[in-house]
């Protein structure tokens, strides 16, 4: 009898097991097709929020001269959270791999209808300086995650400059990082976000509140996607404009890509990635050491206003099925030594602004508008404190 007792009850708890197995499943499932219904409603109200026409016209939001006060404020905060002893650092990019002199030359046979400001003269080759950086506001180990920048100055570019308070400059900017869009959408977002991060805040600064309706959870992915594995060397990154600008007549991004193809071959000897610049000590080793060029090519992408492809959101990227990139330029940047005390110094000190530049590549969108007041009041900031 106990024997027959004691299979009884385990015969029950087999069964009680089997059903509640069979209810945890059957609820697995129905979440998970739940989620799938979510993601695929999720996925075609995105696509229908993003679709083409869009304007080709900048089109400026009420209150935006407003925050953009407010970011200077805070990126000047950021800036003295972040000085190294007595020296103020940028307030994002602070920490050089160092800047090097390059030469930008236009195709030979470039389209006609990409000979455009700069790109104007087929043939025509640029002396330049170029700055390759990462692009957090604190200067930290190269192998921690973080974007990571190219900005190219052409120097001697005769014309009318941008700005009206710059027309000793003879001077073509372009500035970029080393992921195709952004983590703000525009300057009121940038404002929300920028002023988190420079309270501490990191993956907080994406929810801003407990309304699931000011998530910005695709951001999030677009800042971690950002924030990549450190590349073997900086001349191995392909760099991004992010934002748009003019091009002529037409609205267009643009991109630095590696081109080894057009250099010698060379393998750069790997490098010690515990050691805090070995970013650094990878240029030096393939420009000085082993006195090697590195070559790229400069790419424009021209807006199709029939896809969606919209100048005030730098969160989107531009796709390449809806338009192609087209080659307008070779960069080369030759053997060189470019880092001794007095170089770097003058690397610290040299201001990059895509507004710093002629009318034919005209910074446009939000997040432009943002820069031109910016990077100019940082940099005056900057400059003022590191006066001997």
């Amino acid at each position: 009898m106990i024997i027959r007792s004691q299979n009884k009850d385990r015969s029950m708890l087999a069964r009680l097991w089997l059903r509640l197995g069979a209810f945890v499943g059957k609820t697995l499932l129905w979440l998970l097709g739940l989620g799938l219904l979510g993601w695929v409603l999720a996925t075609a109200w995105f696509a229908w929020q993003h679709r083409g026409p869009v304007s080709v016209k900048e089109q400026i939001p009420p209150g935006e001269a407003a925050m953009t006060q407010g970011i200077i404020q805070t990126a000047v905060r950021i800036v003295d959270q972040h000085r190294e002893g007595t020296r103020y650092l940028r307030d994002a990019h602070a920490k050089a791999h160092g800047c090097v002199k390059a030469e930008v030359s236009v195709l030979a046979d470039l389209d006609p209808a990409l000979r455009q400001g700069v790109f104007a003269e087929p043939g025509k080759t640029w002396q330049a300086t170029m700055r390759l950086s990462n692009g957090n506001a604190y200067p930290q180990f190269d192998s921690i995650r973080d974007a990571r920048g190219m900005a190219i100055k052409l120097l001697d570019v005769p014309g009318k400059q941008l700005m009206a308070d710059q027309q000793a400059r003879t001077e073509q900017d372009f500035v970029m990082f080393s992921h195709p869009n952004f983590f703000v959408s525009d300057v009121a977002e940038y404002a929300q976000n920028i002023g988190a991060q420079a309270d501490g805040k990191k993956v907080l600064a994406f929810f801003p509140k407990l309304d699931p309706r000011s998530w910005q959870v695709r951001h999030l992915f677009i800042a971690l996607a950002t924030l990549a594995p450190a590349p073997a060397s900086p001349t191995q990154t392909t760099y991004f404009s992010v934002s748009p600008y003019k091009f002529g007549a037409a609205n267009a991004k643009f991109r630095v890509a590696p081109d080894p193809q057009s250099c010698p071959d060379y393998v750069l000897p790997k490098q010690n990635q515990d050691l805090p610049n070995f970013l650094r000590s990878a240029l030096n080793q393939q420009l000085s050491t082993d006195r090697v060029d590195a070559c790229f090519v400069l790419q424009i992408q021209r807006q199709n206003p029939q896809a969606f492809m919209p100048i005030e959101d730098t969160s989107i990227e531009w796709k390449e099925s809806d338009a192609p990139y087209e080659t307008v330029a070779k960069v080369r940047i030759p053997a060189q030594d470019f880092d001794t005390p007095a170089q770097n110094l003058a690397c610290d000190n040299q201001s990059f602004n895509p507004w710093f530049g002629l009318e034919a590549h005209r910074p446009i969108g939000g997040i432009n508008r943002l820069r031109k007041a910016v990077y100019e009041a940082v940099s005056d900031y900057r400059h003022s404190r590191n006066a001997p």
